[in-house]
């Protein structure tokens, strides 16, 4: 696809990314429910009855509905064509930066997979192994083996990735494990960590090592996922932008929950910052 007019790929990038959205939107649903992404057929959550195909196209599918099932007439979120409408954009967005190349649709299936990833810790404060795990193995697979294909010596794009993850999973553990051991000695207990009735994880238990209060070991297999792809200087640009999201959407949290004693998760912030480290970055994102 290297002569297709860039213009018309982006286009095709769009329509791509409306449709991955689509998927996205059942993946967010079941995942974490444990549930099957891929059978039965979308349906409504309220009644069961299968979505007919022409109501399924992205975001025209919703707006032909009226934001409300055929069937039972119960209001379909708009979450769900925001969902296929964000894809889309960032698709887009990808294509236009990085054009027709293989590349360019790993770089996509890499923007599916953090915000899939976001979502489901926003809603449920996890991160599915399918996805960090998944990605970090993609990451030092598949990353380093396009970007030989593109030109990178293989060993220098392999380190590149294999730096990155352990960069990205490395300092978030770091930072867990010290926040965990400095509350551990003072006392302090939260309302997971380290659970009612329960002592303080000792150094011969799994939990002490990887089990921290105020921050799940998602966290730190999400950024190892991001380093994998991104490399180094983009994990540091990650945690950057991530911060700044955080303390931004955490200011707007607190004032709509009126508590500053409100959590939420850090994944969504991690995605947004891998994704300004993707489309804005301030360094290479290959060796």
């Amino acid at each position: 696809m290297e002569h297709v007019d860039p213009r018309a790929f982006v286009a095709l990038a769009f329509v791509i990314g409306s449709l991955v959205g689509s998927f996205l939107n059942v993946v967010i649903h079941r995942l974490p429910r444990g549930e099957s992404i891929v059978h039965p057929g979308s349906r409504c959550p309220a009644c069961g009855h299968a979505i007919r195909p022409w109501h399924n196209v992205p975001v025209i599918g919703w707006l032909l509905l009226r934001g409300r099932c055929r069937d039972c007439g119960v209001r379909i979120s708009a979450r769900y064509p925001l969902v296929e409408l964000a894809t889309a954009l960032l698709f887009a967005a990808v294509a236009d930066r990085f054009g027709a190349s293989p590349l360019g649709w790993m770089w996509m299936a890499f923007v599916a997979a953090l915000f899939a990833a976001a979502a489901i810790d926003f809603d449920h404060r996890i991160i599915p192994d399918e996805i960090s795990v998944g990605g970090l193995v993609a990451g030092l697979t598949v990353a380093p083996a396009l970007q030989a294909w593109e030109g990178a010596p293989a060993g220098a794009a392999w380190l590149h990735a294999v730096l990155g993850a352990a960069l990205g999973g490395g300092l978030l553990w770091i930072v867990g494990f010290a926040h965990a051991r400095l509350c551990a000695v003072g006392g302090r207990r939260f309302e997971h960590w380290p659970g009612d009735g329960e002592d303080f994880p000792a150094p011969r238990s799994l939990d002490y090592w990887t089990w921290f209060p105020g921050m799940g070991f998602g966290d730190v297999k999400l950024l190892a996922m991001i380093g994998a792809f991104l490399g180094p200087v983009g994990v540091v640009e990650t945690l950057v932008a991530a911060s700044a999201v955080g303390l931004l959407f955490g200011i707007g949290w607190a004032i709509a929950r009126r508590s500053f004693a409100s959590p939420f998760g850090f994944g969504p912030m991690l995605a947004a910052g891998a994704l300004v480290a993707l489309l804005v970055p301030f360094g290479p994102l290959a060796p």
